[in-house]
């Protein structure tokens, strides 16, 4: 079965979003959302980097809808209920990158979501690779232990050659380390965990009394140049947060991550970029998951490289399409439909 999907936006996401579509056999591009004026009317595949794909892009929602597709690939920066909820209410289903695993960090627009569900018989799942594929690895291998304790997820990273203040000034970077606005902007900007910690109670069949939200900091001692804006010395630029799901007062889901910027952090944060899976329990299973090119990948750049980081967060949500276009209406997560498989993905 071939799927028709259509892509929503062309940014670093998007475009390795739409070289995977193209190469899938079992998915058709038959249109691609972009707001940018200078975008519309090109080629999307050229937009993206590969060859032309006879798809043309547009801000036409309405033409866009217009095509039925089995699926619209949602990659924008953040999440747009309004717009989710019109690609929804048509009847297309909606896979996502953009900050969605189970909407409650949307408050009263999960709500709105659900209801457009319903209306248009579709359903929305999304993933990425932290939320999203780190909790699969966690619910797999919780899965063979007889007694689960607490499952403990960790993100490091040194994020010094990923220019993206748009997603990272939100969270705290570049704030005076005494900002008293400082905690609630971390808790809002990385508000998606709060989503992954209900996925995991979900998993192992827990309800949390509370879900709470912990951060600590770090400052350079010098500026920091990032390519598009900076850091002053003595502002944050090491941010650690830790999303916690507690029952009767003990934690059972821990969700952390630590990110830092430039080679000057007080206190000097020791960073191995990859994730740590950690289900504590009988017995504790420990998974480590390095990023690494392959042999003919070409880079130069940390730039270049963070590549593989957006391909990784662009296909957890493509290799869902089939179950999702399968699912019953509504949000659906990791234990909702079966095992996304990577069915299509072998070049021969």
């Amino acid at each position: 079965m071939t799927f028709r999907v259509v892509q929503w936006t062309t940014g670093n996401v998007g475009k390795q979003s739409v070289e995977a579509i193209i190469a899938h056999p079992g998915l058709e591009l038959v249109g691609c959302f972009a707001w940018s004026p200078d975008k519309v009317g090109r080629d999307v595949g050229e937009l993206c980097g590969v060859a032309p794909t006879g798809v043309a892009v547009t801000s036409d929602v309405e033409a866009l809808l217009g095509l039925r597709p089995d699926c619209v690939v949602y990659n924008p920066m953040w999440p747009d209920v309004d717009e989710m909820v019109r690609i929804l209410e048509s009847g297309s289903n909606i896979v996502t990158t953009a900050a969605f695993i189970t909407g409650h960090s949307l408050g009263a627009g999960r709500r709105r979501i659900i209801e457009a569900c319903e209306r248009g018989q579709s359903s929305i799942f999304g993933s990425g690779i932290n939320p999203g594929f780190a909790n699969l690895i966690a619910i797999v291998s919780a899965s063979g232990c007889d007694r689960v304790d607490r499952i403990v997820v960790t993100e490091t990273a040194d994020i010094s050659g990923y220019d993206s203040p748009a997603t990272e000034l939100p969270v705290g970077f570049g704030r005076p380390m005494d900002d008293p606005e400082l905690p609630e902007m971390t808790r809002s900007g990385t508000a998606i965990f709060e989503d992954a910690v209900r996925l995991l109670g979900d998993a192992l069949g827990v309800e949390f009394d509370e879900v709470v939200c912990e951060a600590e900091y770090a400052r350079t001692t010098q500026d920091v140049d990032l390519g598009s804006w900076r850091i002053a010395a003595d502002h944050v630029a090491g941010i650690a947060v830790s999303w916690q799901g507690r029952v009767g007062g003990r934690t059972i889901v821990d969700l952390r991550v630590r990110w830092r910027k430039g080679q000057t952090l007080d206190p000097d944060w020791q960073i191995r970029t990859g994730y740590v899976i950690e289900v504590q329990g009988r017995p504790t299973i420990r998974t480590r998951v390095d990023i690494a090119p392959p042999p003919d990948f070409a880079w130069k750049t940390l730039g270049d490289f963070m590549v593989l980081g957006m391909i990784m967060t662009a296909l957890p949500a493509l290799n869902a399409i089939p179950a999702v276009v399968a699912a019953p209406p509504g949000i659906v997560t990791y234990t909702d439909i079966p095992l996304p498989l990577p069915r299509g993905r072998v070049r021969v």
